[in-house]
């Protein structure tokens, strides 16, 4: 998902006055240059911003999440949150007031809408039943608890301490087949990181990597060259939007694989890692199939 500090950014940004002024950027620049240059997709974008305020997914389906409607439940014997998702107990960090888990899991929602450029699945592009997945970048857990049901393992990678128990919580029902992995998966393997290959060289195939790494993607391709270069059945929905040259670069990786590749729908404004400059657009994230 994003990053956690995003809602803390977007009120600074809210405060300092700079989403205003980047949000009438962004309308002047695409005003100055001929119709036919822009594509539906950003037309749609362009105009939502004249209406309303910057927002990461400048689209109209936004409005549909309101924190206030999500319900949080407290587990007394662990003393943590959790909300009901899908039909199942989501468990989030245990300093998290309610008020904080409403925000958050709603966001959560509206990044996985059928019309979100972020969405990782499609009725096309899903998890099989029986797969063996990697899930690099998993935080919460809300993807790998949508496709619980139909993998045969999966393994959750995910370098933020307070995350690690909420998901043992989240996952307890399915401990059989579910494996937390306290490290960062790139391009490296240390006390702290990983690579894919390595992880995977003794445990078999791997079906689907979803990978949301915040700026390490091409890393983890990088460090991910043997699965690649496999014949597959392989899927892999990784994000584009955390640097500018993200969709261009790992798209081209991508393919040098054999893959066929597409990007999801829409795009996104995201300039919290690297500063912002035209076309400010960026896609969310590429599905690739072999």
């Amino acid at each position: 998902m994003l990053p956690k500090l995003l809602l803390k950014k977007l009120s600074l940004l809210t405060e300092s006055g700079a989403k205003s002024k980047l949000r009438q950027e962004i309308i002047s620049y695409y005003s100055s240059l001929p119709s036919a240059t822009t594509d539906p997709e950003i037309k749609e974008a362009l105009a939502y911003l004249k209406d309303n305020r910057l927002q990461v997914f400048p689209y109209n389906f936004t409005s549909k999440y309101k924190a206030v409607d999500t319900k949080v439940y407290l587990d007394k014997a662990l003393g943590m949150r959790y909300v009901i998702h899908e039909g199942k107990k989501l468990y989030f960090k245990r300093t998290w007031g309610e008020r904080k888990i409403k925000r958050n899991y709603s966001f959560l929602l509206l990044e996985q809408d059928l019309m979100s450029p972020h969405r990782y699945l499609t009725d096309a592009f899903a998890v099989a039943q029986g797969d063996v997945v990697a899930d690099a970048g998993a935080a919460e857990g809300n993807f790998a608890l949508s496709v619980i049901d139909k993998v045969k393992k999966i393994y959750l990678f995910e370098t933020d301490n307070k995350w690690i128990e909420a998901l043992e919580a989240t996952f307890a029902p399915w401990k059989e087949k579910v494996e937390i992995v306290n490290k960062f998966v790139s391009n490296s393997n240390d006390a702290h990181n990983l690579t894919l290959d390595s992880f995977f060289e003794n445990k078999g195939n791997v079906n689907f990597i979803k990978a949301d790494v915040e700026c390490a993607e091409a890393d983890l391709l990088e460090g991910s060259k043997k699965i690649l270069a496999q014949d597959g059945p392989l899927k892999v929905a990784i994000t584009t939007y955390h640097k500018q040259q993200d969709q261009q670069e790992l798209n081209g990786i991508l393919q040098g694989y054999g893959f066929k590749t597409e990007f999801s729908k829409g795009y996104m404004l995201f300039p919290y890692y690297e500063p912002i400059k035209p076309p400010y657009f960026r896609r969310g994230l590429i599905r690739a199939t072999k």
